[in-house]
């Protein structure tokens, strides 16, 4: 194909042949006026839904203010919505950025600095989890626990082992004096929305103590309510010593977190770390202004609800559908592995005026926004399920 023939966007994507133009709340409509219901919400970007008032309202208000002044000086709201995350948090202290892999790097210098400083220059190596997902950077491909992400771009970064995630005699052969971190998602979402068996988190916990490694949460895409509480590490009761945040932060506007405790995060000085747009005030207002209206609205705690619904809906299609082997996930992030790939069903839910994902080639996933009105949840749902019967039949 000669330059001239290319399209100007590279094909990173495999895209679906619609583009979308407009949305507000759970419905989003294509450039032709289609109206579909987004039970994808970007990839588990949207907990409020597309638009939603208080932070449009913020966000028009920040942009008429101050766009971008750089972390060469203090910025008010970004100052504002880091003290809220701490307060909402096991937390002490936060670095920004701007996406989810962003987070992650910043969370393996972190580690790799501070164990530095506590335990000499030997403890350089992490152990990640197969089947896990942390990004498409050098570093955060190299803890993807995914060969089919990590095999064109080989050699990646060194000292890293897996271990079986759910396994914790896996992990226990991966453990070393030389592990600076565990880097894991609790729950895994590209990977196959994974749940950790019980008790099994706690588990990491000790056997991380043990060893004298640090625990890394990766929270990208379970945090901001996703799971059913604010933070997925509440539900599960385990504190990790970093975690990252993404997607659901900015309810659609880019952001993304690394928080740890005190006595970790005081490695990071100046000249260590750093991001040009990181927490500008444009994004952090918004993303303040996210946590604000779901905390405000009781968001977290009325999508319990909706969960309960998702969860009766999956049951009851695996129940009756050949070929729907299982529910998968958790809180407002589900879905069912199928015995086929998945990609067929996608393709009749949009046509269907339903937008899905899937998590793996065999398994479908849903992300509605935690606020998703209930009659369109079940309208969702009716749609869905007459697709997943058309797929298996």
């Amino acid at each position: 194909m000669s330059a001239s023939t290319l399209p100007p966007i590279m094909g990173t994507y495999g895209r679906f042949p619609i583009t979308l133009v407009e949305g507000k709340g759970t419905e989003v409509f294509d450039d032709k006026g289609q109206r579909y219901l987004d039970f994808l919400g970007g990839i588990s970007v949207l907990p409020l839904g597309h638009a939603p008032d208080a932070p449009l309202k913020t966000l028009i208000e920040q942009a008429n203010k101050l766009w971008h002044v750089s972390n060469l000086y203090h910025i008010q709201p970004q100052q504002d919505l880091a003290q809220k995350l701490v307060d909402s948090s096991c937390f002490d202290q936060v670095f920004f950025c701007n996406s989810g892999t962003e987070a992650v790097e910043a969370a393996l210098k972190l580690a790799r600095i501070s164990s530095e400083k506590s335990h000499g220059k030997s403890r350089s190596t992490f152990v990640a989890m197969n089947k896990s997902f942390h990004g498409r950077s050098f570093g955060s491909l190299s803890v993807t626990g995914q060969e089919s992400y990590q095999a064109p771009f080989r050699p990646l970064v060194p000292e890293v082992r897996f271990a079986d995630f759910g396994d914790i005699a896996s992990l226990k052969e991966q453990m070393a004096d030389d592990v600076a971190a565990v880097i894991m998602e609790p729950m895994q979402a590209e990977g196959g929305l994974n749940m950790p068996p019980e008790g099994y988190l706690a588990e990491v916990r000790k056997i991380c103590d043990e060893h004298g490694a640090l625990l890394i949460y990766d929270e990208v895409q379970v945090g901001i309510g996703r799971l059913g509480s604010l933070f997925a590490y509440q539900l599960f009761g385990v504190e990790p010593d970093i975690m990252t945040l993404a997607k659901g932060l900015g309810g659609g506007f880019p952001i993304g977190a690394c928080l740890a405790k005190a006595e970790i995060s005081q490695h990071f000085v100046p000249g260590t770390h750093a991001s040009t747009f990181g927490g500008n005030p444009l994004a952090s207002a918004t993303a303040l202004a996210v946590l604000n209206a779901i905390e405000d609205g009781d968001v977290i705690e009325k999508s319990q609800a909706k969960a309960k619904t998702i969860e009766d809906f999956m049951a009851k299609a695996c129940a009756k559908i050949d070929g729907a082997l299982e529910p998968r996930g958790k809180g407002m992030l589900q879905g069912i592995r199928f015995d086929k790939p998945v990609l067929p069903l996608l393709n009749h839910c949009l046509e269907a005026g339903l937008l899905v994902g899937m998590a793996g080639p065999n398994t479908l996933r849903i992300a509605p926004a935690l606020n998703t009105p209930d009659d369109l949840l079940e309208e969702g749902l009716n749609v869905l399920f007459t697709c997943i019967e058309k797929f298996s039949s």
